[in-house]
């Protein structure tokens, strides 16, 4: 099997590939001296226009930066709900599989502009619970979700 370069190693070559391809368009200045001029004549002369650019590879890291550690892993919290939408009628099955007491609240938005939108009140989910949310608008459900709340 062959070994794959690692990532620091890939941005290095090519950091050092792309300064050798920069280097002769730094040095050939576009209005530079005419030709014929004399030294130290024209835009851009003087010691540093002469000078090549360099990379110094110990100035370059050989590992990427190291990456925080990522926070502890959520507390998990927030019903399972299954929302149908049939014609103007909405209903929301949710189960609380988690060990801490949810307030669920049925929120339903009308398609029509003079149909009045819903938020129904909170209703609590203790831990391995079950419970049946419904709202309704006059016409069309344009949308309906619901929301978790920590008592």
């Amino acid at each position: 099997m062959r070994a794959r370069p690692s990532r620091a190693v890939s941005l290095l070559v090519t950091s050092v590939v792309l300064t050798a391809l920069l280097i002769p368009g730094a040095t050939a200045q576009p209005g530079g001296p005419e030709p014929g001029a004399g030294p130290g004549s024209g835009p851009g002369a003087g010691p540093e226009a002469a000078a090549p650019a360099t990379v110094d590879l110990a100035d370059i890291p050989g590992e990427p930066p190291v990456r925080p550690t990522p926070a502890a892993t959520p507390e998990l919290f927030g019903s399972d709900c299954d929302t149908e939408i049939d014609g103007s009628q909405v209903t929301a099955y949710c189960h609380n599989g988690y060990p801490e007491t949810d307030l669920l609240r049925l929120h339903v938005e009308c398609e029509r502009w003079w149909d009045l939108d819903g938020d129904g009140a909170a209703v609590s989910l203790d831990p391995a619970g079950r419970v049946r949310l419904t709202g309704r608008c006059w016409k069309e459900v344009r949308t309906a979700w619901v929301s978790h709340q920590r008592p």
